[in-house]
This record gives structure tokens, sequence and C-alpha cells, in this order.
């Protein structure tokens, strides 16, 4: 198996809904997001996934977020802006992108500073 990951950014601020502490006041991040891609074996080529193509998938998605106020962006409107719901709605948006017989999308973790990250993936 070969497991690949790429790192982008984006910045945002976010509240979070029922909270009681700081977090529940509107607030911005830097947020780090670590893209992990798992291949089975090797293209013609022996790559498993060009690390570009995975990288423009990523920032694809997450520049629907980008300096953006995430309480206001779907499903944020429905659901807290929490990391945990921000890694998942990548994972589930980057899924479609990616996956294809060969590779898999393993996981996505989400740094909402340099000591604290959420990380989403399936079983």
């Amino acid at each position: 198996m070969y497991d690949l990951m790429i790192e982008t950014r984006f910045s945002s601020a976010h509240q979070l809904r029922g909270y009681k502490g700081k977090c529940e006041a509107l607030h911005g991040h830097n947020w780090k997001v670590q893209v992990y891609v798992t291949a089975e074996k090797l293209n013609e080529i022996d790559l498993a996934m060009d690390f570009h193509e995975i990288k423009t998938y990523a920032e694809e998605v997450v520049n629907q977020l980008d300096h953006g106020f995430l309480n206001e962006i779907f499903p944020f409107t429905e659901i807290n802006p929490s990391s945990e719901n921000i890694a998942k709605w990548i994972y589930d948006s980057l899924k479609k992108k990616i996956e294809s017989e060969n590779v898999q999308l393993s996981a996505v973790t989400i740094w909402e500073s340099g000591t604290a990250s959420a990380t989403y993936y399936e079983d």
C-alpha cells in the first residue's frame, strides 16, 4: 500500500452555536488541511496519484470556505462549524473527486491551531 498526503490552507471565521465559552463569539482561524490518499498499486508511470492533482482538488473544496464566515456557508448554516464537521465536509466533498479504482481517500485532518486538530475517516 502507498499513502500520500498533501497540505493546503484557508482562513475563515466561525461561531460555535450552543457552546458556553470563548468560542461562541465570532473568531477566526488560519486552518491547515491535510488530505490522505491510499493506493494499492502504482500507475503506468509509477505514481499512486499526482500530488498536484490531489492538491488541486483540495484547493477547489477549501476555496469555498476561504475568507468566509462559515456559519453562513451551507451546510454550516444547519450544523455547527466545528473542526470535526469541517473535516467531514471536506472529506465528503473530496471523496467524489479523488476516488478511483486504485486510489481511495483515507482521511482528512484539519488543524485550527498548531496544537489542535480533528481527523475524519470512514471505517
